[in-house]
C-alpha cells in the first residue's frame, strides 16, 4: 500500500510539472531597434529605387513596433503598409504568395474577408530560423512585387542580427 502511495505521488508530481511548463511560453519577438533597422534599410532601398514608401514594422502579434515614412510617400501607404505587415505576421507567409494562392483556389479566395489583411504584395515575416517574429509591410512603389523587394532588402541588412 505504501508503495502504491509513492507511485501515486510521483506521477502526481510528474503531471503537474508537465502542466506547469504547458503554462508558460518563452517567445522571440521583435525588438524597437530591430524594428527601427528593418523600417529605416527597406524605406531606403525603395528610395535608391526611385519609390516614395512607407515601411511598418509590427512585431509577432501584429502589433506596430516602427514606422518609416519616404519624403513625397502617399498618405494611403501608411495605412497599406500597415495592413500588408499585419497580414504577413499572421499568416506567417508573404502577403504576395497569399494574394496568388487567393488568385489560383477558389477555397482561399475569402481570405480577403478577413478583418485587417490586405492581400497585395509587400508584407514580408522577419524571422529567426523557423520562428516568425515580426513582419515587414510596404506601400508606395509601383507594383506589390516592388514593395516585397524592398522588404527582402530591410530584412536582409540585418539577416546578421535574426539568429
Amino acid at each position: 500500500m505504501q508503495r502504491h502511495f509513492k507511485t501515486a505521488a510521483i506521477a502526481l508530481a510528474f503531471v503537474a510539472t508537465a502542466a506547469s511548463a504547458e503554462g508558460v511560453r518563452t517567445e522571440k519577438n521583435i525588438s524597437l531597434d530591430l524594428a527601427t533597422q528593418i523600417a529605416a534599410q527597406t524605406v531606403a532601398t525603395c528610395t535608391a529605387n526611385g519609390y516614395a514608401v512607407t515601411a511598418t514594422v509590427v512585431d509577432r502579434a501584429g502589433t506596430v513596433r516602427a514606422v518609416y515614412r519616404a519624403d513625397n510617400a502617399g498618405p494611403h501607404t501608411l495605412e497599406a503598409s500597415r495592413l500588408k505587415a499585419y497580414t504577413s505576421a499572421s499568416a506567417k507567409n508573404t502577403t504576395l504568395a497569399m494574394m496568388e494562392g487567393a488568385q489560383k483556389n477558389p477555397a482561399a479566395a475569402n481570405l480577403v474577408n478577413i478583418p485587417g489583411y490586405l492581400l497585395l504584395g509587400g508584407g514580408v515575416p522577419v524571422k529567426v530560423g523557423n520562428e516568425v517574429i515580426g513582419a515587414v509591410g510596404v506601400g508606395g512603389a509601383p507594383g506589390g512585387h516592388l514593395d516585397e523587394q524592398c522588404a527582402v532588402a530591410g530584412i536582409a541588412k540585418v539577416q546578421d542580427q535574426l539568429k
